[in-house]
């Protein structure tokens, strides 16, 4: 069974969306393009409109959101391997942000980092619980290295008709780049090596 199956079989998934953003210049001199993208998976949330202690049944699986959002993430960037990335969602109103938190844990980082090419480092977050159309801004940074301020950026999204009170849109968010036009110094891609 294909992942994208098996992630059918396992949630009641209402929707995938996708976003791409392709940055030719910021006012500067136009350079090599800086491509953006992100996934979302609208699903529903068994948890919706109760308090539940255990969460754990929302981790247990999310390592195929992982999987299936960064493949899916990474195809986007036509071929340009990622070089940073972010991940997030919003509840719907009947739901907790605590549920968002819960489908994007480790073992989900972990199946997102392998699905887009490997990252050593902490993936940045966001999570909120909203109504349909919210906005959310992933925040995105180096897949290695935190600190390479190059690539503190974000890509906005929104869905407008998700998600619905009793569903999660959990997503992800990757790019070919650092900013476009970054010049304000810090640690940078160099002094990886």
């Amino acid at each position: 069974m294909s992942v994208e199956k098996e992630l059918q079989a396992t949630y009641d998934v209402r929707a995938l969306h996708s976003f791409v953003q392709e940055i030719e210049h910021d006012g500067g001199k136009p350079g090599e393009a800086l491509v953006k993208a992100a996934v979302a998976v609208i699903l529903r949330n068994p948890f919706a409109g109760q308090y539940v202690a255990d969460l754990s049944p929302l981790t247990a699986s999310s390592a195929l959101l992982g999987t299936v959002l960064g493949q899916r993430a990474r195809g986007l960037l036509g071929g340009r391997p990622v070089h940073s990335y972010g991940k997030g969602g919003i509840a719907g109103t009947a739901g907790e942000q605590e549920h968002v938190v819960a489908c994007v844990t480790t073992v989900f980082g972990d199946a997102l980092r392998e699905a887009v090419g490997g990252g050593l480092a902490w993936i940045s977050s966001a999570s909120k619980t909203a109504a349909a159309g919210t906005s959310i801004d992933i925040p995105l940074a180096h897949k290695d290295e935190l600190y390479i301020r190059s690539h503190y950026d974000a890509i906005t999204i929104a869905v407008p008709d998700g998600p619905r009170p009793d569903e999660l849109m959990i997503c992800v968010g990757v790019a070919s780049g650092g900013r476009v036009h970054q010049r304000v110094g810090g640690k940078s891609l160099s002094d990886l090596a």
